[in-house]
Formats: C-alpha cells, structure tokens, sequence
C-alpha cells in the first residue's frame, strides 16, 4: 500500500512538472502555427456558443484556446459542435463526450469568465490529467499481481509515470483515458474480474480504435481453458462454453467502436443517391474509419516508407527499439514457452498465472491487495533482500546466474506472454502501417515496455548503465515534447 501510495505521487509530480514545462516553453518560444485559436461556429445553430464578446476573462480564454494544438483541435471541435465534417469521424467518441458532459456541468460556472471553447479545452485537460493518475495506480497493481516483485513493479510503474509520451497524457488527446481503460482491464482480468473487464476493454475501443485488441487477451485465456477441458479433464462441452463465452466478451468489447462506424455510416450515406455517395459508402463493408485513415491521413501498409520519412524513423526508433529487445529477449530467454505458446509452462507457473491457464477460481478483485500485500512480504524478505545480502559474497559472473534464475517469476514468467504477443502486433502496426512518429506514444501504454526496461535497471553490474540510458531517453523525450508540441511544432 505504501508503494501505492508512492506511485500516486510520483503520478502527480509528472503532471505538475509536465504543466510547469508547458507553460515555460509557451512563456520562451513563439508557436509556430496560432490558427488553432480561431473560433468557427458550429455548423447546426443548436451549438451556438460564442460569447467572445461577453466574457470576463477574455485574456486567460485566448491563453487557454491557443494550448489547443494538433488533434485537440479535432477533439474540442468535436466537444463544442459533434461531428460536423467526415474526416473527424477519425476521433472515436469517449473523450469528446466525457469532456463535453464536464464542460456542461462541473466546469459550467465558468462560461461566463472564459467562455465555451475555453471551458472545453478545461475540462479536456482537468479530464485528461486525472486520468493518468488512476491509469498510473492501475498500472502498478497490475505489475504486482504479473511480476509478483514490489520493487521492480514500483521500477516500471516510476517509468511510466515519466514515459516518453507524457506530453500526450497531460494534453486533449485520447491516451490517458484509454490507458486508464486498458491498463485497469487488464488489472481485473488479471484478478479474474472478467466481467468488469469485459466493460473496460469496451470503454478502451470507445477511446481509441486498437482498444479491440485488448480482445486478445481473452482468446489467449479462452486457448488455454479449452486446452485445459478437452485434453487434460475430456469434457468437450465445458470448452464449447469457454468458447461461447469468449465469443460474447469479444463481441461486447467491439460493440463500440462498430456502433460508432454505424453512426458514421448512417450521418453521411444514409438518404444520398448513388451517384452522390461517398466512395466508402458503396463498399461491401463500408469502414468509415480505414477509409479516413487511408484518404486523409495516407495510412496503409508500407506507405510511410519513403526516404524523406528518415526523420520520423529515427524519432520512432527509441521507442520501437526497445520493443524490438523487450520482444526478442523474451523469445530467446523463453523460446519453449513462446514457441508453444506457454502450452509448455510448468505446472507451477501455471499455477502461479491461473487466470490464463487454469480453469480453476482465481482471486477476485478484492483479494487483489491481499495477494499485493502477501507478495511484498515475501519477496521483499526472502527474495530481494536475500539477494543484495549476497552481492557482497559473489563475483559479477556467478551473481548474474543467480539473477537469471530467480528473475523467471517476473518479466521472463509465463504469465507475461500475452502481453509480448499483444506488443508485437502493436509494434508491426506502428511500424510498418501507421506514421511511424506515433509509435512513441501508440506503444506507450503497453506494460511490457516497461517491465523489461525495469528488469534491465536490475540486472547486477550493467543495472546502472541501462537505468543511466532508458532515463536519459524518457527525459530527453518530455523536454522535446514540452518544447515542441506544446508550441504546434512537429513531435510523434
């Protein structure tokens, strides 16, 4: 609990020191593009909000329009006057509703002192910053309960809450409300609340469009338990209902994000002639979303790779790298259980992640903390404790093997697996589809980027000089982000 309570601070001191260097770097430089702060009205006369003329604080309202910047500007429009215009149906609907209810209720006194749009943007960063806070503290029970190690769990969880993307976290984009939605489902899937995680991994493709692969997580524990039932118990109809039942929860975490292509489908196609239709329209299955993505945005398979794209890959490359060496380390320490799928794990590692690989009860939610607490006393007293009392007794050579093997209960553990498969899929996604300069932040809610880098701060003699180099990257990456894309400079 006390390392719950440390990771919550440390949460809010990123997000206080994030603010200070925004508001330093907009205070120092000139922002390269202020027509983010010019006020159309909305297309529909139901929205109509403008009240420059009326406001009290016209001077703090303009200092807060013009920290609406890149894709807030598309979020806020969306807040203030819905989806007005077809490419803006690229922004999935969580953030701008969530921010929208804000601004009309809690953050509704202020209209009148900073106006409408003002008040949006407000709400999206009050919204937005809170957020992270709890995805921190989500991010670091799921550590616990994953690597079974307080102090590498506090490790990774210290390293998220300064991650290279935190400029994005504390600005009106989607990030922080789907990492708070991803990262707490998998929390309750990993405590074996699969209904509530259900509900979470729903609100995370409600948030932002690979949210639906967290839908994976449940096919690789639906694989092993109907393993377990037809070969190990031969009960056919007790896998037919671990199929069934996956099959419903993945269909409930898509609901959203097809509801809303839906939506989109019936706002532009429905009730235009043939001839008048959007393209997409016409299609078999018309995706309003890789159409936009595709038309507007020039995302596809291999399209980005172009030399003059160079720049954009050498921004990416920290990020993809140590995915790449997250991923590859594994396979290589691990080879039998990657290869197979963990279908080789020993009984005891399955024991030890039965939420993935048994059918039997697990702990619910509730009893997460007893397991935490449990956990920390006994790896703290036994394990790390026991370690560093043998540092001064072995060499460098002999104390790195001891390391190896006692480290499997941690990122080298089977119940890891799920999560380097899921960071691969979304590493070759970053890399050869999307633009490449997202990676940094479309990587930097997966848990397992974290977990290795924590692992590397640990392993005895080169422990320092990889905590040296991984916070070297992660500082360099929130200057560079508070300087630039505060200031509508060109970032990830």
């Amino acid at each position: 609990k006390n390392h719950q309570i440390q990771v919550l601070k440390l949460a809010i001191t990123s997000r206080l020191l994030l603010l200070a260097l925004i508001l330093l770097s907009r205070t120092l430089i000139n922002p390269y593009d202020t027509s983010a702060s010019i006020n159309t009205y909305c297309l529909t006369d139901s929205q109509q909000q403008q009240e420059s003329d009326s406001i009290r604080w016209p001077n703090l309202s303009a200092k807060i329009e013009t920290s609406v910047v890149w894709d807030s500007v598309y979020f806020v429009r969306i807040a203030q006057c819905g989806y007005e215009y077809e490419q803006s149906y690229a922004f999935l609907p969580l953030l701008p509703i969530t921010i929208s209810l804000l601004s009309r209720t809690l953050f509704a006194p202020f209209v009148s002192l900073i106006g409408f749009r003002a008040v949006v943007a407000l709400s999206a960063f009050f919204l937005n910053n809170l957020a992270f806070l709890f995805a921190a503290v989500y991010f670091y029970r799921l550590s616990i309960i994953i690597l079974k190690d307080p102090e590498a769990a506090l490790r990774a969880s210290t390293l998220f809450c300064f991650n290279p993307a935190s400029i994005f976290y504390s600005s009106i984009y989607s990030d922080a409300l789907y990492a708070l939605f991803s990262i707490g489902g998998l929390y309750h899937l990993a405590s074996g609340a699969n209904n509530i995680a259900v509900l979470w991994f729903a609100l995370s493709g409600c948030a932002r469009s690979n949210g639906v692969l967290n839908a994976g997580y449940f096919c690789f524990q639906a694989m092993h338990q109907a393993y377990d039932a037809v070969i190990l118990k031969r009960r056919v109809y007790i896998a037919l209902q671990v199929l069934v039942t996956v099959a419903l929860r993945c269909i409930c975490i898509f609901v959203p994000f097809i509801a809303f292509q839906a939506y989109g489908y019936y706002n532009i196609c429905h009730g235009h002639f043939p001839d008048e239709a959007r393209p997409w329209c016409k299609a078999k299955i018309p995706l309003l979303y890789n159409f936009i993505q595709s038309h507007y945005w020039g995302v596809g398979f291999l399209r980005y790779f172009q030399f003059k794209q160079l720049p954009n890959f050498l921004l990416a490359s920290p990020i993809l790298s140590l995915a790449f060496f997250s991923i590859a380390y594994y396979v290589k320490s691990r080879s039998e259980i990657f290869l197979s799928l963990a279908f080789k794990a020993s009984i005891e590692e399955k024991k030890s992640a039965a939420v993935f690989f048994s059918l039997e009860a697990v702990p619910r939610a509730d009893n997460a903390r007893v397991s935490e607490k449990s956990s920390s006393k006994t790896q703290e007293k036994h394990s790390i404790r026991q370690r560093k009392h043998k540092i001064k007794d072995l060499d460098d050579a002999s104390l790195a093997v001891e390391f190896e093997s006692s480290i499997k209960s941690g990122f080298l553990s089977a119940s890891v697996l799920p999560f380097i498969l899921h960071l691969g899929f979304m590493a070759a996604t970053a890399l050869f589809v999307m633009h490449v300069q997202v990676a940094t932040r479309f990587l930097s809610s997966s848990p397992p980027l974290y977990w290795f880098a924590s692992y590397l701060m640990a392993i005895p003699g080169k422990g320092r000089r990889w905590g040296y180099m991984i916070w070297a990257y992660s500082v360099a990456y929130i200057l560079l982000g508070s300087l630039l894309f505060s200031n509508f400079y060109p970032f990830t």
